[in-house]
């Protein structure tokens, strides 16, 4: 499974589905879906509501809209205002306005874009985490804001083509998640936009996807007064995925990655070539990258459970690993998951349990042109390596337009000192390891991280969401006197946005 999905194929799935809804809630689900992507719904399409003076939000989703024979283009805003509390000083908030559009011409070339100002200060432990890797989560170049707070842009867009009835193509800014399960270690969408050009074919019962990207290596701290005066290193991704549908309730996935770069290098042409090894490549030209392979599976055995895997490797020498010696090349990563729908046979209540487990070093590299990173941030899990996870959701819909969701995460994971590199954080040069033998999972300065969080969401009208939200985070750490503690509770309105979420 590659996220984001595309419109035009969530409209086709509704309209192949051969369900009848058990409840309010789901029906209104249903009739949310068809309604967000109106656009590929005949009946939608022919019978426009009147809207707001007969020219605002004819339909639900769209402020404004234009529809002719060979052209669409539709705009809505994005907003997202958040006020909260914590114990620490100040309090916390976001403030983003924003518009995205999104269009078509000929049926055949789509065009999406958005973009946000936003202003914030987060919760204190977020902040922490700024203060210290001088990195926003999820987002780029940033400056300070007030006393605690940050000011950013976020822009993303691409445009798409479908090349034939099987294949399109995307180019542009943006993010992806590769995976079933609530963290991908595979790709996910921690990290910042970047430049990618992805092909998606789907054919029998085969789903390919190719992604080429462009990405930053080294932000050479925090880029507040470096904008427009330093350019940063560009490193390159090559990724393949291949799924297959063993059979309607199993289906496979196939992963491929290389990560590459250098002082004044460019893309290397040879990764184009979507139907071959990239080891091949690598061998063949002499271009020490760093590649991973992984693999992922989801079995559906009875309707509303379904189990799902994923693993990566990213070194591995079975001698060594039978030597049972831990050595610290042996990098790889997994998970295994469940989600049970409608548990106990009541309507929309939905449990979903997961479990991570990476290897101290994996992902890291020699230096940041080929570490599995993005603007000095995780291209997979957010705590990077070293640590072990378990993930529990609970989301109930007890009214078609209210959701709540309890979330529970307990992580181990051993940080790396100023001086000593254990092979939790993946920007450091794993050539500065500690030792070659004897690696083992949490090993370093011990670290035992709870998260607690718990949401109540109402949606007023399409897309729009009043929201109120309690977080509790506590982390012990070997070598603090007290618990790193964090309650924050906050109430917000949000519009065409996801929540942001800092799960680390």
């Amino acid at each position: 499974m590659v996220r984001p999905y595309q419109r035009q194929n969530i409209a086709l799935f509704l309209d192949s589905l051969n369900y009848k809804p058990r409840s309010r809630a789901d029906q209104f689900n249903l009739a949310y879906l068809r309604q967000d992507n109106w656009e590929y719904n005949d009946s939608l399409v022919a019978h426009p509501g009147e809207g707001l003076w007969g020219a605002l939000f004819r339909q639900p989703r769209d402020a404004v809209g234009v529809r002719e024979e060979h052209f669409e283009i539709f705009a809505s805003p994005v907003a997202h205002f958040v006020v909260g509390s914590d114990q620490a000083e100040g309090m916390p908030f976001v403030n983003t306005r924003g518009i995205q559009l999104h269009g078509s011409i000929d049926g055949k070339v789509g065009f999406y874009t958005y973009v946000g100002e936003n202003q914030a200060a987060f919760p204190d432990y977020v902040d922490d985490y700024i203060r210290r890797n001088l990195q926003v989560p999820q987002e780029g170049f940033w400056k300070s804001f007030g006393e605690c707070g940050v000011d950013f842009l976020t822009a993303r867009g691409h445009i798409s083509l479908q090349a034939t009835q099987h294949i399109d193509v995307q180019f542009g800014h943006g993010r992806h998640f590769i995976g079933n399960g609530y963290r991908s270690l595979l790709l996910s969408d921690f990290s910042n936009n970047y430049l990618f050009l992805r092909v998606n074919t789907r054919v029998w019962k085969l789903q390919y996807t190719n992604l080429f990207a462009q990405m930053t290596s080294d932000i050479v701290g925090n880029p507040t007064g470096l904008f427009g005066t330093v350019e940063f290193p560009p490193k390159y991704l090559a990724l393949h995925r291949l799924g297959l549908d063993l059979t309607p309730r199993l289906q496979l996935g196939l992963f491929e990655s290389i990560t590459y770069g250098k002082p004044g290098g460019g893309f290397d042409l040879n990764y184009l070539n979507p139907v071959i090894f990239y080891r091949a490549i690598e061998q063949q030209g002499g271009s020490m990258g760093n590649a991973l392979l992984g693999m992922d599976l989801r079995w559906l055995p009875l309707r509303g459970l379904s189990f799902y895997t994923q693993g990566l490797i990213d070194e591995f020498v079975l001698s060594e690993m039978r030597s049972g010696e831990n050595w610290w090349g042996n990098k790889y990563a997994l998970q295994f998951g469940a989600e049970y729908a409608n548990v106990l046979s009541i309507n929309n209540l939905d449990l979903q349990a997961e479990y991570n487990r990476v290897r101290p070093y994996t992902y890291a590299h020699n230096d940041l042109f080929r570490s599995y990173t993005h603007y000095e941030q995780p291209l997979a899990h957010p705590l990077g390596a070293n640590f072990d996870e378990m993930v529990g959701i609970l989301r109930y819909q007890p009214l078609p337009r209210l959701q709540l969701q309890a979330k529970l995460i307990s992580a181990r994971y051993g940080s790396d000192t100023l001086d000593a590199n254990w092979g939790q954080n993946i920007l450091l040069d794993n050539a500065t390891r500690e030792r070659e033998y004897g690696n083992v999972l949490g090993q370093g300065v011990a670290n035992q991280l709870f998260i607690a969080d718990l949401t109540a969401s109402y949606q007023l009208w399409h897309n729009l969401f009043a929201e109120v939200r309690y977080l509790h985070r506590r982390r012990k750490n070997a070598l603090l006197t007290e618990d790193d503690l964090t309650n924050y509770t906050s109430l917000g309105i949000r519009w065409n946005i996801r929540q942001r979420h800092f799960d680390f």
